[in-house]
This record gives C-alpha cells, structure tokens and sequence, in this order.
C-alpha cells in the first residue's frame, strides 16, 4: 500500500472528525485543504477510497460527510457488461451499480449497499456502492467443460454470460468429464483475492453435439426441477379418481349445457372451458375452470411441489408442469365427452358488453367438443362450408361468440386497455429438437375470443372479492415510471406526436391512442417498442393496485390453475367462501401466507420467462446456421452504443455490430434512438427497414451476428 496516499487518507478523515467540520461540497473541501487544482484529482481518489472504506459517506446534496451511509440491502442484478443495478423491495426504483462498485458481486447475489449518488430527473435516478455479500444467490454454474491434452485440470465456460468468469476445475474434481461435456460445477470459491473461481463437476448433461443436451443444459441452469418425487406420483395417483355421484353434492349441475374448449392443436392440459347462450337481450357467458382445488390439498405434498415451482414452464421443445400428468392432462383438463368438475363465472353480460349480474358456482360439466383455434378460425374468420358443416350444432354458438368478443374488445379499447401486438414464435421441431421452421403465431378471431372471455372472467372474479374484503391474491401492473414516459413523450414530439401527461399520472388510455395514431406508419414499430420498453412488469400482489396495461381497476388470475400456482391459490379462497367456511381463523391464515405467496410466484415466473426465452433464442441461433451469408429483409427493433438490432420477419433477431458497419464511423445519439455516419451523412433508425446478410449464429453465446447489406424503402 502506498504510504503517501495512506497518509493524505489519514489528513482528509481526521479533518472531517473535527467537532468543527461540516459536511461540504468536493470544491469546498478543496479549498478548505488547500489543494492545488492540478491536484484535486488526486483528492478525488482520496475521498473515493474512504468512502470505500464506509468511513465516510456523500450526502443526497453532494456533501462529504463522517460516518456510515445507511445500508440498505437487495438482490443484485448483473448485465453483460459488468454494471448492475440492485433490486430492492421498498418500492423504489432499482439502484445503479458501476462497474467499478460491483464489489466482487455476481448475478442474484444478496448484498448489502450505499447510495453514492440521487441523480432526480436523471437516467439512472439513485446509483449505489455494494459493500458487503451477504449470500451468494448462484451456488451451481451450467457450462461446458474444457480440458487440453496433458493438462490435469479443466475449465468450465459458463453458459449465463451474466457469470463473467470461466470456473477452474481441478483434475480429482472433474467427476469423469472430458472435453466436450455439458456439465453442473458446483462452485467451491468464488474467486477471492483476484483468483478465479473453483467449483467441482457435480453432474454430466451430455455431451455438446448429443440431441437434447442444449434445452438440458438450461433447464439445468436455471435449476427448473423436472422430475416429481415417488410420494407425490402416488399421491397424484389417489387423488385422480374419476366423477363420482358423492362429487357433485352442493355443485351446480351444468352437463346439459352446450361447452366446448378451444385450445391450440397440440395443447394438453385443458383448463378453461366456455358456454354461451342468450338470455332474453343479454348474452349470459360462462367461463368454466377446471377445480384442482378439489384434487390438490392445500399443503399436501403435491401442494408443497406446485407452490415451490409456480408455474409450469413451456420451453421449446417440451412442457415442465406444476403438477403431475396424472392431473394436469388427466382429471383436471376438461376432456370432452367426460363429466368434470369446474369452478364456473357464469356472466350476464348486456349488449354494450357491461355484466350486469354474475354468479360464481361450483359446478359439474361435460365438455361437447375439444376445438382448435384453426377449427373455429375456419368457421367464424374463413367461413369454411366443410368446418361449418362439420360442427353445425355449435356454429351458431360459435358466431354469437365471435359478436360478443367484438363487444368486449370495443369496450376496453374505450377504456384504454394496450395491447402491444409483438409476434410470437412458432417452431416446428423433428424429433431431435432440431428447429424445422420458424413462423410467428397467428392471432386471430379465435385467440382473441379466448382471450377477450378470459379477460372478463378475470376482472369479474377480482372485482367481486375486492369489494368482500377478502384476502386475495390480485394480478397488478403499476403505471410506468413518470421520467421514462417524459422520455418517450419527448422523443415522439420528433416525430409529430403528443402525449398528455398529468401531474404525476399517466393514463393508459394516453399510450393507446399513441399507438392508435402510429398505426401503419414507417414509425409504428419504432414506437411501440420504446413504449413497451416504459411499461413495469405486472406481478402478484395480496393487495389491489389495478392493472395499467388493461386499464382494469381490478384484476386476477382466475382462469388457469392447472400451470399457475396464484390461480390455484385464489380458487381456494372462492371455494371457502362459497362453502361458508371464511372464518377469522381462515382470514388469518390467508393474510399470513399470501404476502409470500405472492412474491415466490412472481419470482417463479420470471425465471420461467427467462427459461423460455433462453431455449427460443437457442433454437432461433440453431435454426440461422443453415443461412449464413443469405439475405434477409428486417427492422431495426434496437439501437445501442455497440449495434443495431434487426428482426426479421420470421420474429430472428440479429445484432449489426458497429464493428461490421465498416462503411463508416458511426455515432449513437441515445436522444433519437439514430446511428448517423460521420463522412457519409447516412442514419439508421429505430423501425426502418434494412436488408441484412448473416454472418454468424453462435451457440455458445446464443447470439446471431448480421451486417447491412441496403436500406429498404
């Protein structure tokens, strides 16, 4: 250590332990101190050291002063660029980690921090210091395992590029895995003290080029459990008893009326079903959800397993469920032609597409038929004579649907309900999960009607048990941060466009006619993206904040428990109500439970959304190789310092390095989401369109690379 600097450290913090001190600025010390200008820099380092230290701290003012910041304590998530920002859960915004202030932290790691800096108005609106680990959150890196001829020891190269460093393996640690392996390395150090980190190979996936080893390897990685213990396969077993006259005491018989469910072609687990009749003027509207309440009991060992996974997980090539087949695609999926028992919202609903009155039951049901979303596209969207034909009994059903579907998407559209319509990926995979095409899903007039009933079932639901004052689990999304909104509503002035934003409100009524008015133009794709980009993630919450996106005041979900555990939790909650049996002592328990309940299954579900994505961005990277150096037509979906991003038309996205954009020396200008070249005058921007050619599809990284070959008008 150098001694001079130890000593000026020593100065600058024994001044600031005078009695007389008070907190100053960095210029104010300066003076106080006597220091040159051309050596403030080195005054600078001084402080930042003692700060380091935790000796002193900077004020929300920018002021030097004595003593320990406050530490507050989050979870740390790290970029691939070795920044961060920590998570914290008193509601504030999450808190900017330099490079520099990392600290030794790694992706999910718990930690312990200090606020440096309170930048209102800024980007990055608090920026912090991490002071101290106080649990690693990342025990087991997924990677392949290197091991040169001669060598005694390996290396395994992590697949989470969030983990910055490859993890040394010692030769008596490697558990029989050779170069080319796919491998768990549980981690043993951490790499303290400049070293790099150990771990010891606890399991062999496979090999890197073996069928099946890639999806694995994430499934591994994100530490997705798949199998299900012997006791609750058996306890799956008992439970999935066929409908029995002793089932149906106290349920609303409801097998005489005409149901069907539609689902996509390859869907299994059948949980919602939907009946439609008419009712004088109104159309009375029945929702009908399969009761795996009545199969799971709460804190049995099936229930321990689906609160523990939270969701079932739907990756490319295969589906992990909640809960067992035996249940899943058994009892609890509304077969047709099979008497099941459901929880049913049955809604009258007038023309204007207002319930007027609903009735939630429990209920007994026999599906008529199992459609497709293709099937009923054919008979309400194509007219197909054949289709129509063929399901003539449920045709007309059919088409009274699709008027009141129409109804209810007008009514939310009024209200201002968004909807960001991004496509999603189709694949088709062969038998070794080898992508054979990529297509986006078709949303069409049998998607929407699903998901315009679903939609009011969910609202209805929640509406009914805010106003009983019951604790419950609700579907919430916050409104945007008002500073990103700011941004967007500056940017979009570039363009000729406006928002109207209160005193710190948004509505979302303001960002659907924003979409409205970009509908169709050369900006349209631009737009939507950067407004997506300000909206907050929804979440499970026990209280009700409402839900922006669907300018809902209330908000469940209902309509799924077959895969979600929140739904699962909530039909509990209705069937104790409508048994009778929501006592003080049930009230407890549920206000006791929920609050965990709640945050466990958000937290579940972002690890499966990043599972999934993972395994598309995989089979996408797979599917590419066969084309390098083709030409594709895209959109630039992404600007940054490093790249544009472009997305084909096959929903591929590809980064154009500025490294291949050789043609010129291009600068970013963040404010206008452009890359402008500095001798040729040429701007790329967000949503135009480009022809690319590839250039590479790594698997490792999971990256495919493109470069420009012309702008397309």
């Amino acid at each position: 250590m150098d001694k001079s600097f130890e000593k000026r450290k020593k100065v600058v913090y024994d001044l600031m332990c005078d009695s007389l001190y008070v907190p100053m600025k960095f210029k104010e010390l300066a003076m106080l101190l006597q220091v040159p200008k051309e050596q403030r820099e080195e005054l600078r380092e001084v402080l930042e050291s003692l700060e380091a230290d935790g000796r002193i701290y900077l004020s929300k003012r920018g002021k030097y002063c004595k003593g320990e910041a406050k530490r507050l304590t989050g979870t740390f998530r790290a970029s691939l660029r070795g920044f961060g920002f920590v998570a914290v859960e008193d509601g504030n915004p999450d808190v900017y980690i330099g490079e520099a202030d990392v600290n030794g932290a790694f992706d999910g790691d718990q930690v312990e921090f200090v606020i440096t800096k309170d930048n209102q108005g800024q980007r990055h609106s608090r920026e912090g210091r991490i002071v101290r680990i106080t649990a690693r959150g990342l025990t087991k890196v997924v990677g392949l395992f290197r091991k040169k001829e001669r060598q005694n020891y390996g290396f395994v190269l992590p697949d989470n590029q969030r983990f910055p460093f490859d993890v040394f393996i010692p030769a008596e640690k490697a558990g029989g895995a050779v170069d080319g392996h796919k491998v768990v390395a549980k981690l043993t150090s951490y790499g303290e003290g400049g070293r790099k980190p150990e771990g010891a190979v606890i399991e062999i996936i496979g090999h890197v080029n073996d069928p099946g080893t890639d999806i694995l390897s994430i499934v591994k990685g994100y530490d997705l459990p798949v199998e299900f213990s012997e006791k609750i396969l058996n306890q799956a077993d008992r439970a999935a008893k066929a409908v029995a006259p002793s089932d149906l005491a106290g349920r609303k018989d409801l097998r005489s009326w005409q149901m069907v469910t539609i689902d996509g072609e390859d869907a299994k687990d059948l949980d919602d079903a939907v009946s439609l009749t008419m009712e004088g003027g109104n159309y009375l509207l029945g929702v009908h959800i399969a009761d795996v309440a009545n199969y799971v009991q709460e804190n049995s060992a099936i229930d321990r397993e689906a609160r523990e996974r939270g969701t079932s997980v739907y990756l490319a090539d295969r589906v992990i469920p909640m809960l067992p087949h035996k249940l899943c695609n058994g009892i609890c999926s509304l077969n047709a032609g099979e008497d099941r028992l459901a929880l049913s919202c049955i809604m009258t609903v007038d023309r204007r597409g207002i319930v007027v009155s609903h009735e939630i039951a429990e209920s007994v049901i026999h599906v008529d038929e199992r459609m497709t979303y293709t099937s009923v596209k054919k008979i309400l969207e194509d007219k197909d004579p054949a289709e129509t034909e063929r399901y003539r009994e449920l045709t007309p059903m059919f088409e009274r649907m699709g008027e009141l579907s129409r109804i209810l998407r007008e009514r939310r559209q009024k209200r201002g309900s968004i909807d960001f319509d991004f496509p999603e990926t189709k694949m088709t995979l062969d038998e070794d999960g080898k992508p054979l095409e990529l297509t986006p899903y078709d949303r069409n007039a049998a998607t929407r009607l699903i998901e315009d009933f679903m939609l009011l079932a969910n609202e209805t639901v929640a509406e009914d048990f805010f106003w009983q004052e019951i604790p419950f689990v609700f579907r919430t999304h916050e409104p945007p941060d008002e500073e990103k909104i700011r941004t967007l509503a500056a940017f979009i002035n570039n363009f000729g466009y406006s928002m109207h934003i209160g005193a710190n409100e948004i509505r979302p009524k303001e960002i659907q006619k924003l979409l409205a008015k970009v509908e169709d133009t050369a900006e349209e794709t631009m737009i939507c993206r950067l407004a997506l980009r300000s909206m907050k993630q929804a979440r499970y919450m026990p209280e009700n904040i409402g839900h922006f996106g669907l300018a809902a005041n209330y908000y469940t979900h209902f309509t799924s428990p077959i895969r979600r555990y929140p739904d699962l939790q909530i039909h509990r909650i209705i069937k104790d109500n409508l048994r009778g049996r929501m006592n003080e002592e049930k009230i407890a328990h549920y206000q006791r439970i929920l609050p965990e309940v709640a945050k466990h299954s958000s937290e579940m579900e972002r690890r499966a959304e990043e599972a999934e994505r993972e395994t598309v961005k995989l089979k996408k990277v797979e599917y590419m190789r066969q084309y390098i150096g083709e030409e594709f037509e895209g959109v630039i979906s992404g600007m940054t310092k490093w790249g544009m991003y472009v997305e084909l038309q096959n929903t591929v996205e590809g980064l154009v390095h500025v490294a291949n954009m050789t043609d010129d020396h291009y600068n970013y200008y963040e404010d206008r989401y452009e890359m402008a070249g500095e001798r040729s005058g040429k701007v790329y921007r967000l949503g135009q369109r480009v022809c690319v050619r590839v250039l590479n599809a790594d698997r490792m990284l999971r990256t495919i690379d493109f470069e420009i070959v012309k702008l397309c008008f």
